[in-house]
């Protein structure tokens, strides 16, 4: 099981990850719409991720 601190590094990781993919789909929206949409739902999958994280910090903190 891995420690609370690494879990909130991997959830800094996806946040960073989702960001940049945002920013990118905005980027070539005009010129490519469908790979736009493919950038924006892997920035969704890593926010999922995120929350997921944010879940099993609270599950761990309140098992103590």
């Amino acid at each position: 099981m891995k420690t609370t601190e690494d879990l909130r590094t991997r959830i800094k990781e996806l946040s960073k990850q989702a960001v940049e993919y945002r920013k990118e789909a905005s980027e070539i929206y005009e010129s490519n719409a469908q790979e736009a949409q493919s950038l924006r739902e892997q920035a969704r999958e890593a926010l999922k991720r995120c929350e997921i994280l944010r879940q099993e910090i609270k599950r761990t903190q309140n098992a103590s």
